[in-house]
């Protein structure tokens, strides 16, 4: 299917495409900028195809990192019937390495702050009251559970 001959690409590789994709710096990746980049590797589609894909107008790194790894899992194991809970948590793993800048298995609030200065997407926020709303061990970082739960809420 789609990228049947593109091997996997890691999270900070994906970033850096989703960083020269974002044309206008907005922090996140329009249907037109998507479509420009599938048609780039070979893949001609009308935006209308491109939005029925995606099913939104546009992504953020986190929705752009999850249609990758949809499109190349989805390519790499067609036969496979097991596990949209196992795609998920992997989606989610590979979120988490995006946030967890030093690779340490935390995330914390300068490395959330860090993460959204570079998407565009950080207006002042205070990372640290939004690290501790999550924090269920209170050790003042994130760890992939805490991550997780996060996300599960705000996906909800």
């Amino acid at each position: 299917m789609l990228f049947s001959n593109m091997s996997l690409l890691t999270p900070t590789e994906l970033q850096k495409i989703f960083e020269k994709m974002d044309k206008n710096g907005d922090g996140f990746v329009s249907l037109e900028e998507l479509n420009w980049l599938l048609q780039k590797i070979g893949f001609h589609f009308s935006l209308d195809e491109v939005e029925s894909i995606v099913e939104k107008k546009s992504l953020d790194l986190s929705e752009f990192l999850f249609f990758y790894n949809s499109i190349s899992k989805q390519n790499n194991d067609e036969t496979r019937n097991d596990g949209d809970e196992n795609d998920h948590d992997h989606d989610l793993v590979e979120t988490f390495k995006v946030f967890d800048i030093d690779g340490d298995g935390f995330i914390t609030s300068h490395e959330l702050e860090c993460v959204l200065k570079r998407l565009g997407l950080w207006d002042g926020k205070d990372c640290r009251s939004m690290i501790c709303f999550y924090d269920t061990n209170l050790d003042g970082q994130l760890d992939f559970e805490e991550f997780k739960n996060m996300m599960l809420l705000n996906i909800s």
